[in-house]
């Protein structure tokens, strides 16, 4: 090797030293400084941010702030909310005991005319909660957590007060009077809402129909408003099943269904009674059709008692009408369903009450998306036989409405 190439070689081993050199010092400064710093912040009492690059996309409000509030109409509250502004306010005036929020420096919360706004959007158009945020300017999340906590305001604030007999009992009674049926304070049944297969028990939940269902039973009065309901029961569930299992079936076994009331027809005391389909068991306070033998005093029982059942099937109807929500799967996790289905009861009668319009186009849209979707048919319960008071009563309000007593 000549003495030139050694002079190179070992210029370049010196440069690699040095280099290495350089570099373990400037690392050991750079960890000095970082923990000195780390010093100086802890001993400022709290540790300084540090300034994010990026932040998430800002939502506009706009739409709810500027144009739904200050420019709908009452023809556009209906048709997006279901009611009119003046009920909605209302309906948020009575609601805002549960619903307010303290603010605080940390964030301005939602107003509960908007929280109210998003769960009506919710249950009446049945789109998902990401679309339910993206419209009112909030996260998914944000708006799931909404519709939760105001059906739950509903449900606690205004179930007492809005399903209920209360006063109008001798109206109802002359309302179903009027159809044929004497001494008759309601009419009973139930109705499926499909929802997503759950997440356990999910065999449970499948009717007989085939798809998976909640079952909700209601109590309804002569103008098809809700006066007694028992949600959240899986689509597997008998009718008779449910009804047994009802605070319904208990007050009425008790005699606290309803104030006292009973008629004399010929000799025989009948109480006042609710009219049921041919799932429900015949108790002396609960009519159900004759299922065999039909002469003609008992056809005309049927048919009359069939014609009562309108107002049931009509409440239905608009429910799921006006609230869509219940005619599609519902995505709402399965404990959470029976607290929105009941607020969606309340939510009816309020409509009812305050006389805001049903459009016909509402319940066609409903049939068309529950097409797929049909109803479970009412199967008899043969196992129990009817108790001979049980059949007095209605063999006596049978001669009655037949015109034969």
């Amino acid at each position: 090797i000549s003495n030139m190439d050694t002079a190179r070689q070992e210029a370049a081993l010196l440069y690699v030293v040095q280099s290495g050199t350089l570099m373990m010092e400037y690392l050991r400064a750079r960890g000095a400084a970082s923990s000195a710093a780390a010093s100086r912040r802890r001993r400022g009492g709290r540790l300084r941010s540090v300034e994010r690059r990026f932040w998430a996309r800002p939502r506009s409000t706009e739409w709810w702030d500027r144009t739904v509030l200050e420019t709908w109409d009452d023809g556009e509250w209906l048709q997006n909310f279901r009611m009119s502004k003046a009920t909605f306010l209302n309906l948020c005036a009575r609601l805002s005991p549960a619903l307010q929020r303290q603010k605080t420096r940390m964030r301005i919360p939602l107003s509960v005319e908007k929280r109210v706004a998003i769960a009506l959007w919710k249950l009446a158009t049945s789109v998902c909660y990401r679309d339910v945020g993206n419209q009112f300017g909030v996260g998914r999340s944000t708006a799931g957590s909404v519709v939760l906590e105001v059906c739950r305001a509903i449900q606690r604030v205004l179930m007492r007060s809005t399903v209920n007999v209360g006063n109008n009992l001798a109206d109802i009674v002359r309302g179903f009077e009027a159809r044929g049926f004497p001494n008759c304070a309601g009419v009973v049944g139930t109705s499926h809402m499909p929802i997503l297969c759950p997440p356990h028990q999910a065999s449970e939940y499948v009717n007989t129909k085939g798809y998976y269902s909640m079952a909700l039973q209601a109590l309804v009065d002569h103008q098809g408003k809700f006066t007694h309901l028992s949600a959240g029961w899986p689509g597997k569930t008998h009718e008779a099943k449910i009804f047994n299992k009802s605070t319904l079936f208990t007050k009425g076994q008790e005699g606290t269904l309803f104030m006292p009331g009973s008629m004399e027809i010929d000799g025989v005391s009948v109480p006042r009674v609710i009219l049921g389909g041919p799932a429900y068991p015949l108790l002396p306070w609960l009519m159900v059709p004759y299922a065999e033998g039909l002469d003609e005093t008992k056809e005309a029982f049927n048919a009359t008692l069939s014609q009562c059942q309108e107002p049931l099937e009509e409440a239905f109807s608009r429910l799921k009408g006006r609230w869509r929500c219940l005619t599609g799967r519902n995505d709402c996790a399965v404990e959470n369903l029976p607290r929105l289905i009941s607020a969606c009861c309340v939510l009816h009668n309020i409509c009812e009450e305050k006389g805001e319009a049903y459009e016909e186009k509402w319940e066609m849209e409903a049939r068309q998306l529950a097409a797929t979707f049909e109803q479970p048919l009412q199967r008899p319960d043969t196992r129990i036989k009817p108790a001979a008071r049980s059949e007095k009563v209605r063999d006596t309000l049978c001669m009655y409405i037949s015109g034969k007593m």
